[in-house]
C-alpha cells in the first residue's frame, strides 16, 4: 500500500514537471518564432494546427505498434469535444487581438472560478473553504505580476467570454470523458487530436488572415523557421500529452491553479534569456501566487485525508472525483448499499 502511494506521488510530480517544463519550452520557441525579432511567423491558428497533427501522428504510431490500445467513444462526442477545443484556440487568440493584454490576462484568471462554478453545476462538485481561499491567493497574485493596462470593447469582452467558457469546458469535459469511457489520457488524446488537427488546418489560415492581413503561403520559410516550428510541435507533443493526464489524475481546478506556476515560470526565464523587465511588482506577485499554489496543495490534501476517514475502505488510487461520489453515497445511504469501487487507471 505505502509503495503503491510513493509510486502514484512520483508518477503526480512527473506529469506536472512534463507539463511545466513542455509548456514553458513552448512559449519560449513560439516567442522566438513568432516575434518580430525572431522569425515574424504570426499565423498562430496554422502553427497549432501543425501541433495537433504531430500530435495525431504520434498517435497513430503509437497504436499501430502496440504501445497503446484504441477504446472506443463515440464518433459526435469527439466532434464536440473537438469542437469546443478548437473554440477555446480560436477565442483566445481573438480575445489577444481585440483586447489589451491586461484585460486578456484578466481573462485567463477569470477560468478558476468558472471551472469551479461549472463543476458544481455539471458534477454538484463542492469545495472546502481552504480551497476557495487559495484560489482567492494564486488569483491575485498571478493578477499583480501579469495585470497591467486594462482596456475592453464589446467584440473583444465577447471573445473574451467565449474562449473562456469553452476552455473551461473543454478541461472539464477531458476528465469527464476519460472517466465516462474508462480511457487513458494518451488514447483520447490519440482519438481527438486528428479532428482538431483537420479543424484548424483547413480553417486556421482564414483565421490567421483575419487577424494579422497576412497568408501563409505567402511566407517566407527558412531553415531556421522550420528548425523552431518542429520544436514547437515536438514539445506541442508533451504538453498536450501531460495537459489530459494531469487533468485525468487530478481535476480541472487543480490544473488551473498549479498551472499557474508556468506563468512564473515564463515570466522569470522571459527575465534571464530576453531581458524582459522584472519589477518589484513582478516578484511580488509571483510570490504570491506561489504561496497560493502552496496553500492549495495543502488544501486539497486536508480534504483527501477528511475524506479518507470517512471512507476508511477507499483505496487510495481512487480520484478526488470519485471519492467525492462515494462520500455523497455514504450520506444518503447505508454503508452496506455502497459499492466501493476501484479507480479505473
Amino acid at each position: 500500500m505505502e509503495s503503491e502511494k510513493k509510486s502514484s506521488s512520483i508518477s503526480d510530480v512527473g506529469a506536472w514537471a512534463m507539463n511545466v517544463v513542455s509548456s514553458v519550452g513552448i512559449i519560449m520557441a513560439n516567442k522566438q518564432l513568432m516575434s518580430n525579432t525572431g522569425y515574424a511567423f504570426g499565423f498562430a491558428s496554422s502553427l497549432t494546427g501543425f501541433h495537433f497533427a504531430v500530435t495525431a501522428l504520434v498517435g497513430l504510431v503509437s497504436n499501430a505498434t502496440g504501445y497503446s490500445a484504441s477504446k472506443y467513444v463515440p464518433m459526435w462526442e469527439l466532434i464536440w469535444f473537438s469542437l469546443v477545443a478548437n473554440m477555446s484556440i480560436t477565442g483566445m487568440n481573438f480575445s489577444l487581438m481585440l483586447n489589451s493584454v491586461g484585460f486578456y490576462q484578466i481573462s485567463k484568471l477569470s477560468m478558476i472560478p468558472v471551472v469551479c462554478v461549472m463543476e458544481w453545476i455539471l458534477h454538484n462538485k463542492h469545495y472546502s473553504r481552504e480551497v476557495k481561499l487559495s484560489v482567492v491567493v494564486v488569483v491575485i497574485g498571478v493578477g499583480v505580476c501579469t495585470v497591467t493596462d486594462v482596456k475592453v470593447n464589446l467584440k473583444g469582452f465577447m471573445c473574451a467570454c467565449l474562449a473562456v467558457l469553452s476552455t473551461s469546458l473543454q478541461q472539464i469535459s477531458i476528465g469527464s470523458l476519460q472517466k465516462k469511457y474508462s480511457i487513458g489520457s494518451f488514447e483520447l488524446l490519440s482519438k481527438t487530436a486528428p479532428i482538431q488537427a483537420l479543424f484548424l488546418l483547413i480553417l486556421g489560415p482564414f483565421v490567421d488572415y483575419y487577424l494579422s492581413g497576412k497568408l501563409i503561403t505567402n511566407y517566407k520559410m527558412s531553415s531556421g523557421a522550420i528548425l523552431c516550428i518542429l520544436l514547437s510541435c515536438s514539445l506541442a507533443v508533451f504538453c498536450n500529452v501531460s495537459q489530459y493526464l494531469c487533468i485525468g489524475r487530478f481535476s480541472a481546478v487543480s490544473f488551473q491553479v498549479l498551472g499557474h506556476m508556468k506563468t512564473v515560470c515564463v515570466l522569470t526565464l522571459g527575465w534571464l534569456l530576453f531581458d524582459s523587465e522584472l519589477t518589484f511588482k513582478n516578484i511580488m506577485g509571483m510570490v504570491i501566487a506561489v504561496v497560493g499554489m502552496v496553500i492549495y496543495s495543502w488544501a486539497v490534501e486536508a480534504e483527501k485525508q477528511s475524506n479518507a476517514k470517512i471512507l476508511p475502505h477507499a483505496k487510495n488510487s481512487l480520484t478526488e472525483e470519485e471519492i467525492r461520489l462515494l462520500k455523497d453515497g455514504v450520506e444518503k445511504s447505508p454503508l452496506k448499499d455502497v459499492e466501493l469501487g476501484e479507480a479505473q487507471g
